[in-house]
């Protein structure tokens, strides 16, 4: 099974371009998706955070991620705590469903991962797509979008590799950097690329 990685700049539009793939069909897997699944009520997950972070839950039971954001946000000890908790579970039920992708004998599936070059993980796919745009557009659709102040913008931007350095990288950049037709033409040229590398 050809294993694909989905990746790109904050705001780039990556999210967008994974669920037209999968409404497509494709077999797409989100690394954010696994993140929340993992800690949700009842896990082991949640129950490791909270013995190590005590009281981060809502009213409801759920993971209050506003709070925990609050202590791991600026502290690197407190933020490696948590991701040894999160990485290997996100890792084995990624490597669960990859397996089961394989026995059903899928020809390729993607991998939306928004820090594929951040975690050094470029060597575990045969191919790498990148979701690009402007720096201005990223700050303008993370304005519109999280209602975040500049300077937080800024510091969002500057905490990934530059888009530029992960196009550098890439087996193919879908720019999305004009309008929504746009963006879907560009989409129509990565399934047609796509098709080709089921074959490969």
């Amino acid at each position: 099974m050809k294993w694909i990685g989905l990746t790109g700049g904050i705001a780039c539009g990556k999210s967008t371009v994974s669920r037209v793939l999968r409404d497509r069909g494709y077999n797409v897997i989100d690394a954010d998706e696994i993140a929340r699944e993992v800690v949700r009520t009842g896990t082991p997950g949640l129950k490791a955070i909270v013995q190590e972070f005590g009281d981060v839950l809502l009213p409801d039971g759920n993971l209050d991620r506003r709070k925990l954001g609050q202590m791991v946000f600026g502290n690197p000890d407190r933020l490696h705590a948590l991701e040894a908790i999160t990485h290997p579970l996100i890792r084995q039920e990624i490597r669960r469903r990859r397996r089961m992708l394989e026995d059903m004998n899928t020809p390729l599936a993607v991998y939306d991962i928004p820090l594929l070059f951040e975690t050094h993980a470029q060597d575990q796919f045969d191919e790498i797509i990148v979701v690009s745009c402007t720096k201005a557009q990223q700050r303008e659709r993370l304005l519109r979008r999280n209602q975040l102040t500049e300077s937080e913008i800024d510091m969002r931007i500057a905490s990934q590799i530059p888009v530029s350095s992960k196009e550098a990288e890439a087996d193919f950049v879908l720019q999305n950097n004009k309008d929504e037709q746009h963006l879907l033409k560009e989409i129509d040229r990565l399934v047609e690329w796509l098709e080709t590398k089921k074959g490969d």
